[in-house]
């Protein structure tokens, strides 16, 4: 069964419009672990406008299932993961001013600089993770730089199966797990997977673990609630 980590960063969205404490993130992240979440993503930016430094301090000691913080490895992130020590960190090349994350790693171009983040990171007992576009070379050259996992970028995925036409829009995926597979590496995917198109993706995709899923089931659990949302997933992704 591939996990499902359900990303928060929307409730703190929400909360965070408002002032206070409500919803209360922490409790938030208790309740989908309650109702069979498997995993717990943050992604903090530097300007904080959704989670913040503090709570992933606060989740570090709540969260019982896996704890993934994603970001860019600016020193203000590298300094936060490895004073949390969450399970798994994803690095991701995403700028200060970006909305949301839009582009996976040159993984060729910024080798050098990888290797080093992931080196400290995997000193300090965290798995690594680097978002990739589904691209031969730039899987090839997250192999060189030591890190445990990919994580597939999948927008261009979910866009080509709401257009109608789901066996081009896999394609490039499923070779791209074959091609890291190959190199051993271990394989996530995340971004605008939703219940619409996650059953198909995982169906297709071979050495799923893991996907992290938080814009889309947010936004489904205002309709459909928050533990039938989550529970929905689990069955798509058996």
């Amino acid at each position: 069964m591939t996990k499902l980590s359900v990303n928060i960063n929307k409730i703190a969205t929400l909360r965070n419009a408002r002032g206070g404490n409500q919803p209360n993130v922490i409790k938030v992240a208790k309740d989908i672990e309650r109702f069979g979440g498997q995993g717990i993503t943050i992604h903090p930016r530097p300007d904080e406008r959704h989670i913040r430094y503090d709570d992933a301090r606060e989740l570090t000691k709540i969260v019982t299932t896996e704890f993934n913080i994603e970001g860019n490895p600016i020193p203000k992130f590298i300094d936060l993961v490895l004073e949390t020590k969450p399970d798994q960190v994803t690095l991701v090349p995403d700028a200060i001013t970006n909305i949301t994350s839009d582009a996976g790693w040159d993984t060729i171009k910024n080798k050098h600089f990888l290797t080093e983040v992931i080196a400290e990171f995997k000193r300090n007992n965290i798995r690594t993770s680097i978002f990739v576009d589904p691209v031969n070379e730039m899987i090839e050259g997250a192999k060189a730089t030591g890190t445990d996992r990919i994580e597939l970028y999948t927008e261009s995925y979910a866009k080509g199966f709401e257009n109608g036409d789901p066996e081009k829009a896999i394609a490039p995926y499923i070779n791209a797990a074959k091609i890291a597979l190959k190199n051993d590496l271990e394989i996530n995917a995340g971004h605008d997977l939703s219940l619409d198109n996650i059953e198909y993706f995982k169906k297709n995709i071979p050495g799923l673990l893991e996907v992290s899923i938080g814009h889309a089931l947010i936004c489904e659990a205002l309709y459909l609630g928050l533990e039938n949302t989550i529970q929905m997933y689990l069955r798509k992704l058996q």
